[in-house]
């Protein structure tokens, strides 16, 4: 989080931008209007921090549909601006509409998935069944359909959720919709994977494992989190039982991808530590010339003994139930958890673990 990591959630009308002094232990909140309506879903730019999209409520008549749309921070209020906790909350500012992401006749849009690399053009949106990928044109004030795919089947069948994958030059999205998970490529828009039936109940998220091209975890409504290698998907990989209730995030850590983050309707949040399918099953590599005899003895026998995977820590700091876990983009020790009533909660990796996996 830091001053160059925000965290951005939306409340009701609202933008929050919560920046954190991890030095001195302070959080900076600033508060931008979104006069557009409720929000539902958010996601920042990877590549202008300044920019956002949201997915929100809108009446068209006589039903209410969920449109998207690109926006802008005020460029005093970027993170990072030196303007004041107090005169950020000002209910004064708002956020400046650049374009809006118009699936047209295509329904109400789930969600908006920006591409993790480049210089934040690409952006896909998925629209009941439709999955629609935009450019944005230059200051982002445009959005052209670039292509799109639609779910063909039996009945309604609608997204609820969708990742874009940072492997394989940025050209494979995976969605989900009711039980089943699909995997898309955005050169073609044609499937290249399904898992039919990937939990018992509706899958709420997705995530690509950002050091292992292949690996996918998913969560649902069955309170499971499962690990797939998206080579074979005849079944998961490994299998999470942790949660009591519906788990709506499963999120990788960035730079060690054996901590996994789950937030969940039974109000906790637990991270996991996935070793035996990481890509450090044994532990982080350290130059043999920087080691002691005793290190390096105790690096031998870490190195012998099978990865053991396990629940690190269970929070509990939440009364209502969790619908959103990120970690920090600035500090990979850190990581931030939302629930319904709007409690904002900051939390580090243990610091025995952090040395363990360290050393």
């Amino acid at each position: 989080m830091e001053d160059d990591a925000p965290v951005i959630y939306g409340l009701e009308f609202q933008v929050h931008v919560i920046d954190f002094d991890d030095e001195n232990n302070i959080i900076n909140k600033t508060v931008l209007l979104h006069q557009a309506g409720e929000i539902w879903h958010i996601s920042a730019s990877p590549a202008d921090r300044g920019v956002l999209a949201t997915c929100y409520s809108q009446a068209a008549d006589s039903k209410v549909v969920t449109c998207a749309a690109v926006w802008r921070m005020p460029a005093e209020l970027e993170p990072g601006s030196q303007e004041s906790p107090e005169d950020a909350a000002s209910p004064a500012h708002a956020l400046e509409l650049l374009c809006l992401l118009e699936p047209a006749a295509r329904g109400s849009t789930a969600c908006v998935a920006w591409e993790p690399a480049g210089d934040g053009k690409r952006v896909v949106s998925l629209a009941d069944s439709h999955i629609l990928l935009w450019d944005l044109e230059g200051s982002s004030s445009q959005a052209t359909l670039a292509s799109s795919a639609s779910l063909e089947g039996k009945g309604q069948l609608k997204f609820t959720t969708g990742r874009w994958s940072p492997h394989h030059n940025c050209s494979q999205v995976a969605t989900a919709n009711d039980t089943a998970i699909r995997g898309w490529d955005t050169r073609t828009m044609s499937q290249i994977y399904c898992i039919e039936s990937a939990h018992g109940q509706l899958v709420r998220d997705l995530d690509f494992n950002p050091n292992k091209q292949y690996y996918l975890a998913s969560c649902g409504d069955d309170c499971k989190v499962k690990f797939w290698d998206t080579r074979n998907v005849a079944e998961p990989v490994k299998t999470l039982e942790e949660h009591s209730h519906w788990v709506w995030n499963v999120r990788y850590n960035h730079s060690h991808d054996q901590l996994v983050l789950t937030g969940s309707s039974d109000s906790r949040v637990i991270l996991s530590n996935m070793v035996s399918i990481s890509s450090e099953p044994f532990g982080h590599l350290v130059d043999d010339d920087d080691l002691s005899d005793q290190e390096e003895r105790r690096l031998e026998e870490k190195s012998q003994e099978p990865p053991q995977d396990s629940v690190i820590a269970t929070y509990e700091e939440h009364e209502d139930s969790v619908y959103a876990v990120d970690w920090s983009s600035a500090d990979p020790w850190l990581f931030a958890s939302l629930s319904y009533d709007g409690r904002l909660v900051i939390n580090r990796v243990p610091r025995a673990l952090k040395y363990h996996i360290l050393l």
